[in-house]
């Protein structure tokens, strides 16, 4: 693999917009163009494209026209070369455990000849990087996994870009459960995780996430009114502060059970405390909030 960016990218010689408008031109006779290649899965509008199909016509707005803003990893392969097969297939992959960090582009050179000429590519699997709207690096021939990624994340940061970490698919798979409302599966694969790799911070939240959501599903509509009504019912400010963390509201909740330590002692000072604990992880060390309720709460306790 190159340390270097190749010179024939480094001198902005490769000009791929205008394959776009011929590739336009030697449709038009034959009648009304063709729709672009879909991108290998549908993806939210905020969400961004993990891996999409590219073609001469197409290389200027799935490629150059999207590096602009993220990473993208074009991947030329062929039938006849099963390495290169075997590259698409672990990058698209890797794109997606990635969450989003970089985007994978797929061209088939049988039919990209244009493009993988302009790029001057002189074997598979042929990987091409684009950052800032150009060709940043390249590398040829067969890696491993662990090459690519390696790879990808020196190119990320020669270009600027935060590494792109890498998302284990187990949790992946876990946290996708919980987005979709699927407490059981979630709880069982954050536990399974668990088990194989103690102390992991990604999976204690998720547990936490999913206790969290089973509480606040039980509780009664109108609990934070009742909570305020009687602020000494240490289990109605508990279940008011999961619906305010579930609604967005974490200081309130954080205040709200700030207010209960401050007047509890033994255990029902230890329990809310360990609540507190609990939607601190929930809500991340980096939110401002988080840092200013524990400050008060060792005020509190200390």
């Amino acid at each position: 693999m190159s340390d270097q960016v190749p010179s024939r990218f480094a001198s902005g010689a490769v000009d791929l917009s205008a394959l776009q408008q011929q590739a336009q031109q030697q449709q038009a006779p034959t009648g009304p163009s063709q729709p672009a290649a879909a991108p290998s899965e549908a993806m939210g509008p905020s969400s961004g494209v993990v891996a999409v199909d590219v073609t001469d016509a197409t290389v200027q707005s799935e490629v150059l026209e999207r590096s602009a803003n993220t990473l993208v990893i074009l991947v030329f392969w062929a039938d006849q070369s099963p390495e290169s097969v075997t590259a698409r297939d672990q990058l698209e992959q890797m794109a997606h455990n990635s969450g989003g960090a970089w985007s994978l582009a797929k061209a088939d050179v049988q039919s990209n000849q244009q493009l993988a000429a302009a790029l001057q590519l002189q074997s598979l699997p042929a990987l091409v990087a684009f950052a800032g709207g150009r060709p940043v690096d390249l590398v040829q021939g067969p890696q491993t996994q662990q090459g690519l990624q390696d790879w990808i994340n020196k190119v990320a940061s020669a270009a600027g870009m935060a590494s792109p970490t890498e998302v284990d698919p187990e949790l992946a798979s876990a946290d996708d459960a919980l987005m979709n409302g699927d407490l059981d599966t979630a709880e069982a694969a954050y536990t399974k995780y668990l088990k194989n790799h103690p102390g992991s911070n990604d999976a204690e939240v998720g547990l936490a996430q999913v206790k969290l959501m089973r509480r606040a599903s039980s509780a009664p509509e109108d609990v934070v009114t009742k909570a305020d009504a009687n602020p000494a019912d240490v289990d109605g400010a508990l279940a008011a502060a999961d619906v305010e963390m579930l609604s967005g509201q974490p200081e309130a909740a954080f205040e709200r059970l700030l207010a209960v330590v401050a007047r509890t002692a033994g255990d029902d000072k230890e329990h809310v405390r360990q609540r507190l604990v609990e939607l601190f992880s929930i809500a991340g060390a980096d939110d401002p909030a988080v840092n200013s309720a524990r400050r008060k709460l060792s005020a509190l306790l200390f």
